[in-house]
């Protein structure tokens, strides 16, 4: 693609796991400081999974964080396992455990992905509506979110686009379904477009398990169908690669 012969990935290394998810609040709370100071409103998307459950329970005790105006900052996610929002595998609850209900937004200002539809193709739509009218958008306007916090799975996905499901290829809704086989729980995903909308985005890379993966999807050509992270590859610029040394591994000089 034309866009990695222009940039190539900014990756900070952090030395482990937390100085990890430190540089990310940092880089969290300057980011929003900047929307904030532009725009006077900071919209963020966040993901789950275990990495970034340290960058929230750090930001839940930050003061730098708390003090920031929380009626200004509208909070959504990434992407949601279809569970009610108390089960231990839903996205929403631990960020609100872990962050939300430490720093004072109000609760008008938090969007969770609504999972108690017992048609999952019409919580996708409520969810739409509920982005579009945040932000003041109309159906064929694309959202800008100030800042999306991703991870990268083992299998080289980010959000919900997962291999062998459509969501990385869905370029006409701003929410997709995934469906899932087996014992895999179906989810609801933001499409690729809206994460390249983005301004900012961060992805977050912990452990070794993860390090053969980060490596062929950094340095090889971009393979969407293999790696649907690579769907990121057209803002490639926009992109903070914040990885721990585990996971850098072969990256590493």
């Amino acid at each position: 693609m034309e866009t990695t012969a222009k940039f190539r990935p900014n990756i900070e290394v952090a030395s482990d796991a937390e100085d990890l998810a430190q540089r990310t609040v940092e880089f969290f709370i300057a980011t929003a400081r900047e929307a904030l100071t532009s725009r006077e409103r900071f919209y963020a998307a966040l993901s789950g999974g275990q990495t970034p459950q340290r960058t929230f329970e750090l930001l839940g005790a930050s003061a730098e964080a708390r003090a920031l105006p929380w009626s200004r900052i509208q909070v959504f996610w990434v992407d949601e396992r279809y569970v009610p929002p108390d089960s231990p595998y839903s996205n929403y609850r631990l960020a609100a455990g872990t962050f939300l209900s430490k720093v004072p937004i109000p609760p008008d200002n938090i969007h969770r992905i609504p999972t108690e539809y017992d048609d999952i193709h019409e919580a996708a739509e409520v969810y739409r509506a509920m982005i579009q009218d945040a932000f003041g958008v109309a159906s064929d306007e694309m959202p800008q979110f100030d800042l999306m916090v991703l991870g990268m799975g083992p299998d080289g996905h980010t959000g919900s686009l997962l291999p062998n499901s459509y969501a990385p290829f869905d370029v006409d809704a701003l929410v997709s379904v995934v469906y899932a086989l087996g014992d895999t729980l179906c989810r609801i995903t933001l499409t690729h477009p809206v994460l390249q909308a983005a301004r900012r985005l961060a992805v977050l890379v912990s452990g070794s398990e993860k390090a053969q993966v980060l490596n062929d999807v950094l340095t090889g050509e971009p393979d969407e169908v293999r790696y649907p992270i690579h769907v990121l590859w057209p803002v490639l610029d926009k992109i903070v690669w914040l990885v721990d040394r585990d996971a850098a591994g072969t990256l590493m000089p």
